[in-house]
């Protein structure tokens, strides 16, 4: 038997990347009918039976010319315990062509990333289907908008049937357990209505009850335990079941009982739908809760902008907003789309994006983000990015991938929940029959039984995990600190090392002028005039910091030259200027005099002396550095404190590169490496280890690390290497990491301590027959709501001082 293979190809140019695809593939054993076609960029085969879209896909791979993946979010309908989730992820890797799935309980999503051709959506959405879950496609940026609107409704539903449950059980608890608190009261029923009546009432009640507001653990239940995959659902609706139809019997059938088990228990299957509803109605309000985050990030954008066509202003929709129109933003107003300012003056608060408070100053030139504030200037500016590839639609897509992560602590979850509830149904079936067993009592028996079914629900381990990391990186992102992806957080809590580029992002990244001594008896304010006159005419980061320091009007310069690895020579004011290293002076003969000795020591702290000479006579010692950031020191202790060894690796030179990190306290100096010595850094460095970066440079060294954090002022390809991103980029964001890591993971540890311990702990109890079906019930609904609201308190973590 053999089976059609069509996959995308990356990376055909010519004729002969046809030929070598065509040979790699009519290589692999038993392939026939290899088509290649390079307009197409796609090539088909048939291949046994046994031969996976994978196996294909990896021998493209090995000949250089990988498959194209493609990755789709599903919003997965009926997911209601982590059973579920395990089935649904089982159900789509099954699927030929798909690589990696991630199902997440709390988000009702599961993001799939397959091989391009060898799969459609369509198949991806029958694969859930096919198990007992319906799905839909989804699209970036609305899944948490469209969640918490969903879960509202759900609620409201779940609202409403909880009302009619309570209103139909309340008679049927107060007639049935009324007389086990005062006995009384079951002399009164046997008196006024008798016995029969009352429980024929009691059936009817419950009757409505199950068949109503509690008729959706049957539908979703009996087919799923039909199809040998039982969930949440179904152990409530076989428990329910069993009480009901004992109940039933004893009511309308006594004489198939012994007399002495020859009781109801309508109110417990009633109160069990009760507080069941009560517990996912909490749950559903709970989880609407978790994708706050991006609600509130989607909210920032405005729904219609003002574009400016032929000197007239018209209103669009911010979907029509196209790259090179001219966007008319007035003073208040949000800006919609990333642009670039044409005209206008108004000072924008971008905290937003970089966490920082004070407004920035914006003119003809300056780059704008959508979705911050304009002040009260008005701007018109020119829109670059639009729709999904704006910063903040990046940053939303961003922070969606990371909730919808499955850390590697959940991998043991899953496979312990895929089998949970076939577990508890035969511990069920055990406890029944051990009962009977013991004392012959078949209440007894059925009592310990039902209870073990409804007590031993999985939905809390189900929603440990990602309740957790939803809500986290969601207070993440409102932090300044953007997890790319959602592993990162289990990897930042073992770090041994933080790796930390020197330019850009320990350094403020441009040089400035921090030295400037002059000849005593001289008017430093005119020496610098002069110094500052000579270097406008040059283009260089040291000169622009020179002249950046100096304030005022400069004089006339004549003659000038630039003296290529030396410095500038110039006549100001008829006088002869050198300003450059020591070695023009050397060439030119003018001795350094006293100031030899100060250049030598400013290079031992890490800047790059200059000398100026007027006339034959140096004047002036000049330094210029790229300053540390003011928050570089203390991110290194706070590391330090956490018992984090700190590198810094850089391509600048090894001296200027010790100097800084004497300064900083930093452990371990690499100098002087190219973009590939800095991955053999990181690989000497003791793991896990973290890298800090923001340049191109960066990107195989962000890649290399365990953990790669970029700094978000740096560049888009350092980004995209990264895993963690630092909007604002501050060093402390490091710091806020690692914390919000640490705070993550201990809440997902002390969520599955829970749900795990209170299984373990509780099952036996029931089990026993110590533990009623309705207390059980409680229980049950009780572990779901703890374990939301413990992942709820994640909302209020503050960045570390």
């Amino acid at each position: 038997m053999t089976k059609q293979i069509k996959l995308s190809v990356q990376g055909m140019t010519c004729a002969s990347c046809v030929g070598r695809v065509d040979k790699a593939l009519a290589a692999i054993d038993g392939a026939e009918g290899v088509a290649v076609n390079l307009a197409t960029e796609t090539a088909s085969l048939r291949v046994p039976e046994e031969v996976s879209a994978s196996e294909v896909a990896a021998v493209l791979d090995a000949a250089g010319y990988p498959a194209r993946t493609v990755s789709v979010v599903l919003s997965v309908e009926g997911m209601s315990c982590a059973s579920c989730v395990g089935r649904v992820d089982k159900a789509l890797e099954a699927v030929e062509g798909v690589t990696a799935a991630s199902v997440n309980l709390a988000a009702e999503t599961a993001s799939v990333t397959y091989l391009e051709g060898a799969v459609t959506v369509e198949a991806l959405r029958a694969a859930t289907a096919a198990v007992g879950y319906p799905a839909k496609v989804v699209d970036a940026g609305t899944s948490a908008e469209d969640t918490g609107a969903r879960k509202e409704a759900e609620a409201g539903l779940l609202r409403r049937n909880l009302i009619i449950a309570l209103v139909l059980v309340l008679p049927v608890f107060l007639l049935e357990m009324g007389g086990h608190v005062f006995s009384d009261i079951h002399h009164l029923i046997d008196i006024v209505i008798g016995t029969q009546l009352s429980w024929e009432f009691q059936f009817w009640m419950t009757t409505l009850a199950l068949v109503w507001p509690g008729r959706q653990f049957y539908l979703k239940g009996f087919p799923a335990l039909l199809r040998g995959a039982p969930d949440m659902n179904s152990l409530v609706a076989v428990g329910t079941t069993a009480a009901y139809g004992y109940s039933v019997v004893a009511t309308f059938a006594p004489q198939v009982l012994p007399e002495e088990a020859r009781a109801v228990y309508f109110e417990a299957a009633g109160v069990i739908v009760v507080l069941i509803l009560l517990g996912r109605m909490m749950e559903a309000r709970a989880k609407g809760r978790t994708g706050a985050a991006i609600r509130k990030l989607i909210g920032l954008r405005p729904k219609t902008a003002r574009l400016s066509r032929d000197g007239v202003e018209i209103e669009v929709a911010l979907e029509d907003i196209g790259v090179g129109d001219l966007v008319v933003v007035r003073p208040g107003e949000r800006i919609a789309v990333d642009g670039e300012v044409v005209s206008g003056e108004s000072y924008v608060d971008e905290s937003m994006i970089t966490g920082e408070p004070v407004p920035v100053s914006k003119s003809a030139g300056a780059h704008v983000v959508g979705g911050t504030v304009n002040g009260d200037g008005l701007l018109t500016f020119r829109a670059v990015n639009v729709g999904a590839d704006t910063v903040l639609s990046q940053i939303i897509r961003m922070v969606e991938e990371a909730q919808g992560a499955k850390l590697p602590i959940q991998a043991l979850v899953d496979r312990v929940t895929l089998w949970f509830v076939p577990a508890v149904m035969g511990l069920a079936v055990l406890t029944v029959l051990g009962w009977l067993v013991v004392d012959g009592s078949l209440t007894h028996a059925l009592v310990a039984g039902v209870s073990v079914l409804i007590v031993a629900c999985p939905c809390a381990m189900g929603l440990a995990t990602p309740t957790s990391i939803m809500v986290g990186t969601g207070r993440a992102a409102e932090l300044g600190v953007l997890f790319r992806k959602g592993d990162a957080l289990q990897s930042l809590t073992r770090l041994k090392t933080v790796g930390f580029d020197k330019t850009g992002t320990l350094t403020e990244g441009h040089p400035k002028l921090t030295d400037f001594e002059v000849k005593e008896g001289l008017d430093r304010a005119a020496v610098l005039a002069v110094v500052a006159a000579v270097e406008w005419g040059s283009d260089h980061p040291i000169s622009r910091a020179i002249v950046a320091a100096h304030e005022g009007a400069v004089p006339e310069v004549e003659k000038f030259k630039s003296l290529a690895g030396y410095g500038l020579e110039a006549m100001v004011e008829g006088q002869q200027v050198y300003v450059g290293a020591d070695r023009l002076m050397v060439k030119k003969g003018i001795a350094l005099g006293p100031f030899e000795a100060r250049g030598r020591e400013l290079a031992r702290l890490g800047r790059t002396p200059l000398y100026a000479a007027i006339d034959g006579e140096v004047v002036a010692v000049v330094a210029v550095a790229d300053p540390v950031k003011p928050e570089a020191e203390a991110t290194i202790k706070s590391l330090h404190k956490q018992g984090i060894e700190v590198a810094m690796i850089t391509g600048d030179n090894q001296s200027t590169a010790r100097a800084i990190a004497r300064q900083l306290g930093i452990d371990h100096v690499v100098g002087e490496v190219l973009p590939k010595g800095k991955v053999k850094a990181i690989e000497k460095l003791q793991g896990p280890v973290a890298f800090v970066g923001d340049g191109i440079n960066d990107a195989p060294a962000l890649a290399t690390a365990d953990v790669g954090i970029a700094v978000g002022s740096g560049t888009d390809v350092a980004m995209e290497s990264a895993d963690v991103v630092l909007m604002s980029g501050d060093t402390q964001g490091v710091v806020t990491a690692l914390h919000l890591s640490r705070v993550v993971m201990r809440n997902i540890k002390q969520n599955l301590v829970w749900a795990f311990g209170y299984n373990v702990l509780l099952i036996p109890v029931a089990a026993s027959g110590m533990l009623s079906p309705m207390l059980a019930a409680g229980a049950m609904a009780l572990s779901s709501v703890f374990v939301l609201s413990n992942a709820l308190r994640l909302r209020f973590v503050q960045a570390p001082k």
